[in-house]
């Protein structure tokens, strides 16, 4: 399971060894400035829509990489029975993070843009 580390400056996100496998993803630092948003996701798996490219989905089960759409590139991993919190970002290598944690809601209200 990916984690978040929050800094005053930046959110940045750690990958264990087999989702970087299994995703094709690496850890990712984007500036604080950059978050336009932050809400938790009840049920990450069917929030999802684009193709995988590059990633790993298994129905129902797991997704882990990115998922791309015209003009949108998300960062994804969630599983099946745990909450998300999905970022809106802007000027980031990625448009959205879409992340799994067991606390999506006290996550999401650390990450709300000051102002």
């Amino acid at each position: 399971m990916a984690t978040v580390q929050l800094t005053p400056t930046t959110v940045t996100v750690h990958f264990p060894l087999r989702e970087k496998i299994a995703g094709l993803v690496r850890d990712v630092a984007i500036p604080r400035a950059a978050v336009r948003s932050a809400e938790p996701v009840p049920e990450p798996l069917t929030a999802m829509r684009g193709l995988r490219a590059p990633g790993l989905a298994l129905p129902g089960v797991r997704k882990v990489g990115t998922w791309r759409r015209p003009g949108e590139r998300t960062l994804v991993s969630v599983r099946r029975g745990q909450p998300a919190v999905r970022v809106r970002l802007e000027g980031a290598r990625y448009d959205t993070l879409l992340l799994g944690t067991d606390d999506a809601a006290a996550l999401a209200a650390s990450l709300h843009p000051a102002g």
